[in-house]
């Protein structure tokens, strides 16, 4: 199948020669497009210098606008599967065939997940207790059981690709995501997969944001669940 890894990245100027050195190693059979969401380090300038394709957003419009981003240009372009792979050099390219088999099985929408099965990584606990608390009410509202909702390593098939191209939550993508598939009756799959650690740059999810950030994405959940569905034909 045609693939496209979508890297979006936002200030990962010390990690994104390293994810992308890592992708070409492992598998090199995909297209890779950065999506540069309005960094302010050499990002851009480091990616292209690599000689992979960029697109630079003309402002921050966080990881949703990024990431529908690189759909929009796998839809217009034809791609069969897009996958997400962060730029931050946590995801592992040898892990992408992991989540590209289910697609060629027939799901439309695989996560990676860290939980599935006992592994090595770890985060801090606010951020574990907001992730465990999502699982459990998407598992609930999707009607089967999710481990990872808040993971950002992803692949996508055709009919996602031209949903989410369409339509693409903005606030909490990942959670919402989700949702929008499973009112679209898309298969939703889950297998383990390894990650790293943040390679290098700091991140801005600190403690307090944690759980602000989980009141709002429950808030978030439970607006989705009363809307309607979202159809693209």
């Amino acid at each position: 199948m045609k693939t496209l890894v979508v890297v979006p990245a936002y200030n990962e100027a010390e990690n994104i020669s390293n994810v992308i050195g890592d992708l070409r190693e492992h598998f090199p059979q995909g297209d890779i497009i950065v999506i540069n969401d309005g960094s302010l380090d050499t990002t851009s300038p480091v990616a292209r210098s690599l000689g992979v394709r960029v697109i630079d957003l003309p402002f921050n419009l966080g990881i949703g606008g990024a990431v529908q981003t690189g759909i929009k240009y796998a839809h217009k372009h034809n791609y069969d599967v897009a996958i997400q792979f962060d730029g931050d050099g946590q995801h592992i390219g040898e892990e992408i065939e992991k989540i590209i088999k289910p697609v060629h099985e027939g799901a439309d929408i695989v996560i990676g997940s860290r939980f599935l099965d006992a592994g090595t990584y770890s985060m801090p606990l606010s951020r574990r207790m907001g992730s465990t608390v999502f699982s459990r009410v998407l598992s609930f509202v999707c009607r089967q059981k999710l481990t990872d909702t808040t993971s950002g390593f992803r692949a996508y098939g055709e009919k996602v690709i031209q949903l989410f191209s369409a339509y693409y939550p903005e606030d909490y993508p990942e959670v919402e995501a989700l949702i929008v598939a499973h009112k679209n009756q898309l298969t939703i799959r889950e297998v383990p997969v390894s990650m790293r650690q943040r390679a290098g740059g700091k991140s801005s999810i600190t403690a307090l944001w944690s759980v602000y950030y989980m009141i709002k994405v429950l808030l978030a959940i439970f607006i989705d669940v009363l809307k309607r569905r979202y159809i693209v034909k």
